[in-house]
């Protein structure tokens, strides 16, 4: 059976297991041998991540013909307005591509968030707002480069799920192993 473990990846933290000098990697939290990364997130992201042992559920997870809904949320420079939502989900140009539909909505701050360590820079003069995100592909930075594209830059970026499996509960640094074939919550 395919393992499969469940990572709420702290800001900062590098998506590889081979060391880096001066950052945080994922063999600083993860010490099961053999897993590896399905699908990436930035060091400057945060939120779940997936890992398994097998390849194949690996291309099922992070390959983009699969579909496989990745949902996230962004604390955005603004106010996230009708018109730069309606414009997420019809798609973005971003001149090297244009981004396929997408769900998008403004949010509250999802319950039960974390701090962010460093927190995000504060500015009493610019709101901030919160939106939800979900997509079915997944390029280098396209939510910041979204959020960006319709006036709204990225402050904060969490992937709060991918497919069926979400944090549930995990803190940052925190992960459980769960069963591959269905979600759930089985313990580490």
């Amino acid at each position: 059976m395919p393992r499969l473990i469940l990572f709420n990846k702290p800001y900062g933290v590098l998506c590889q297991f081979s060391p880096q000098p001066g950052r945080q990697t994922l063999a600083d939290f993860i010490d099961v041998p053999g897993v590896y990364a399905a699908g990436r997130l930035d060091a400057d992201s945060e939120g779940l991540l997936l890992l398994t042992d097998d390849g194949r559920l690996q291309a099922r997870i992070a390959d983009p013909r699969h579909k496989l809904p990745k949902t996230y949320w962004a604390q955005v420079e603004g106010t996230p307005a009708e018109t730069a939502l309606a414009a997420l989900r019809r798609g973005v140009d971003l001149g090297d591509f244009v981004t396929r539909p997408c769900a998008a909505r403004a949010i509250d701050e999802p319950a039960g968030l974390w701090p962010r360590d460093p927190p995000i820079r504060y500015r009493a003069s610019i709101p901030t707002g919160w939106m939800e995100l979900v997509l079915r592909e997944g390029k280098n930075r396209q939510v910041r480069r979204m959020t960006a594209r319709v006036g709204l830059p990225t402050l904060r970026l969490v992937r709060g799920a991918v497919g069926p499996w979400d944090l549930d509960g995990l803190l940052p640094g925190q992960w459980r192993e769960v069963d591959a074939g269905a979600p759930g919550r089985s313990p580490r």
